[in-house]
């Protein structure tokens, strides 16, 4: 049965901070649950006095309560799936590479495949190849001598996570399972086969797209998840972000309809422990197909079939520009998404055009992806608003980097939601900003949202998936490869963080009525932290612990 339908106990938390983030901003010592519900809040001795036989006590000697985390651009999907593949964790130079494939080849009945994860430091694998003695990866002959009796894939970093290049290597049975040889020649740009002085590929492909290519393009025979692996990740991904606090997850991106398929099991069976909200992530390859199939599905898209805070349909993700051979690789390859998880688009400004009308015409939510690209996106929009007026409609706009102080401002006139990405853009990608004439002022300027009166709120993108890491970067905007802030007057407040990363992502699942806050009558999804983040030295942001996590009114993570 749905989580939903299974009682839970009533349980209080006395003797520490309660911070409700409710619009008072209400902090108190204790709260008591009631059920999925939260009950009441307040004094020590208010919330003792409703202790009874059978109420589970929680002394908290401290720590501080808040509303569960609710990841609002999550990618939770990946998390799991980077444990179904043999690590290369703490290998520091070819030969300690190839012991790892040659256990593996132990392990691994003769003729079957070997795929692993990258070469590098996870969970982001800078560098790549570059963190061995030998500045390179294995080539074919090296690993022959490994597996002399298995295809062996060494796979590419997922620059989602990690950064371009990627590195794949492979030996030569891998090669010639994928029929790649002297005249094998990729479909996109940014892919080079690497060749010997005698125009033989050397079993490494090296692409500099942000958006991989290579497995779609060039790999058919190396093996896909399958649907078991990627319910199993997902069980595996909802108690690694449960741990870290987070109770409610929201893929803005899109899911694929494989992806939904692993979720939507769960959901039935009762296992998910982390809230999904999500868009659907269409494969549609012209206007023609997606104006046919919306006269089937426009009401699931409208989220009118389903009906459960733990599972909600909330609209579709298009795509604005893209690579178009890099998306007609992808549909061919469905089901399988690799680790996107989504279908990839290629649109340009007319058909973002035509697809937002068509959204609009049948009342569905639109998300799109903003990169640097928002001054091209807000015209588009105001087209749209001038025919089907969008306020109140809960458009989303994501991963926004580069912006105008005027394009924001139409974006709150429009009614249209921001969720923001900082890690991706200030942490990861940042080092580029520092060109610009403002030093990063306009990348991802969550101070200018606030003070403009936007609607704001903020995800992981998986990279990590620890919310805490996400507050830290809010905070600090600190840039990974200089350790400078970019853009420091964009830097927000740790409560302003927290909210962003905790209440505001009810308002993307239509739940701000009944989920958020910790207010009584409110679902009782909370996280027990050791640490208050709100009085944390920000530096110290990233070392939070999360001692108990509540989805629902039941303990989903507890480390006692």
């Amino acid at each position: 049965m749905p989580p939903s339908d299974r009682p839970a106990g009533n349980t209080v938390f006395l003797g520490g901070r309660v911070r409700t983030l409710d619009a008072r901003g209400t902090c108190t010592e204790a709260i008591a649950v009631a059920g999925n519900r939260i009950a009441t809040v307040g004094s020590n001795d208010d919330i003792r006095a409703l202790v009874g036989p059978s109420t589970k006590v929680i002394e908290l000697d401290g720590a501080t309560v808040i509303p569960g985390f609710n990841d609002t651009h999550a990618h939770m999907d990946r998390e799991g799936l980077k444990s179904i593949r043999p690590t290369l964790k703490g290998a520091k130079s070819i030969a300690d590479v190839l012991d790892r494939i040659r256990t593996a080849a132990a392990n691994t009945p003769s003729g079957e495949w070997i795929v692993t994860m990258p070469v590098g430091e996870p969970p982001y694998y800078f560098g790549g190849p570059d963190t061995l003695v030998e500045k390179r990866m294995p080539d074919r002959n090296e690993l022959d001598l490994a597996a002399p009796d298995h295809p062996v894939c060494i796979s590419a970093v997922f620059a989602n996570w990690g950064q371009p290049p990627g590195y794949t290597a492979l030996n030569s049975r891998a090669l010639r399972l994928n029929g790649i040889d002297r005249d094998t020649k990729p479909s996109c740009e940014g892919v080079e086969i690497m060749r010997d002085q005698f125009g033989e590929p050397t079993g490494v492909i090296v692409e500099d797209n942000p958006r991989p290519t290579v497995d779609n393009d060039l790999l058919p025979a190396v093996p896909r998840f399958t649907f078991e692996q990627r319910r199993e990740a997902l069980v595996r991904s909802m108690s690694l972000y449960n741990a870290a606090g987070t109770t409610s997850v929201y893929e803005g991106h899109g899911l694929s309809e494989r992806t939904i398929d692993a979720y939507r099991e769960l959901w039935r069976e009762g296992s998910l422990t982390t809230r999904l909200g999500f868009v659907l992530s269409p494969a549609w390859e012209s206007f023609r197909e997606a104006r046919a199939a919306l006269r089937d599905w426009a009401a699931e898209a409208r989220g009118e079939t389903i009906d459960d805070p733990w599972f909600r349909i909330c609209g579709l993700h298009v795509a604005f520009g893209g690579n178009s051979v890099s998306a007609a690789l992808s549909r061919k390859s469905l089901p399988d998404t690799g680790w996107a998880g989504f279908v990839e688009q290629a649109n340009d400004e007319s058909d973002f055009l035509e697809y937002c009308m068509l959204c609009a015409a049948n009342d569905i939510r639109m998300h799109t992806i903003a990169l640097d690209n928002l001054h091209r996106i807000v015209p588009i929009l105001e087209k749209v608003s001038e025919r089907f007026d969008l306020r109140g409609k809960r458009w989303v706009v994501e991963h926004i980097a580069r912006s105008r102080q005027e394009d924001l401002e139409k974006l709150r006139q429009m009614d249209v939601l921001v969720t923001t990405i900082p890690v991706y853009f200030v942490w990861k990608g940042g080092a580029r900003y520092f060109a610009d004439a403002d030093r990063g002022e306009s990348v991802v300027p969550i101070r200018s949202m606030l003070d403009n009166g936007m609607f704001v709120a903020a995800g992981t993108d998986n990279i990590p998936y620890d919310p805490a890491f996400t507050l830290w970067n809010m905070v600090t905007r600190q840039e990974r490869t200089t350790g400078q802030a970019l853009g420091p007057g964009q830097a927000v407040t740790s409560e302003e963080a927290l909210r962003l990363m905790t209440v505001a992502g009810a308002m993307l699942t239509g739940d701000e009525k009944e989920k958020g806050p910790l207010a009584p009558g409110n679902l009782a999804d909370l996280a027990v932290l050791a640490q208050d983040p709100v009085t944390l030295a920000p530096e110290k942001l990233t070392e939070l612990e999360c001692l108990h996590t509540m989805v629902d009114g039941r303990f989903v993570h507890q480390t006692t």
